[in-house]
């Protein structure tokens, strides 16, 4: 078999193996695979096609890693956020902890701000850490 066929195999292979993992490092990989083919079609020699698999990949894993860390992910806000709950009872009023009533269910709870701790206050739910809601008397904490 010729050298740029098993280049162009294994090139194919990876970028067809990236489409189930969806990290691009793959996909640069058979990127620099598919390169090492090219020029291993032209006739040059194997260390002239492992160089360029290998510059290219390096490049190209380089590049997807600088992308990743410098994109800010864009955090999908809760569909929870700004949804009423009503206060229940205090768990630790010094550490802003209590139970509050949201979806028919109680909820841990840390309280943002001043309350007064009247069963079925209305609260607002402001955000949300693990399994625990952070509620405020106002909307805006």
């Amino acid at each position: 078999m010729d050298t740029y066929l098993i280049w162009l195999a294994a090139g194919f292979l990876l970028v067809i193996v990236e489409l189930v993992s969806g990290t691009f490092y793959l996909l640069v990989l058979g990127v620099a695979a598919l390169a090492g083919g090219l020029v291993a079609y032209a006739g040059l020699p194997i260390s002239v096609q492992a160089g360029a698999a290998a510059v290219l990949a390096v490049t190209g894993a380089v590049w997807v890693n600088r992308v990743r860390r410098t994109s800010t992910a864009v955090k999908m806000r809760s569909l929870d956020v700004g949804q009423p709950a009503a206060f229940d009872h205090w768990v630790d009023r010094a550490a802003g902890q209590a139970r509050v009533k949201y979806r028919d269910a109680l909820w841990d709870a840390t309280v943002v701000g001043e309350v007064s701790g009247e069963p079925g206050e209305s609260l607002t739910v402001v955000s949300i850490d693990g399994n625990t809601l952070k509620v405020s008397k106002n909307r805006q904490a």
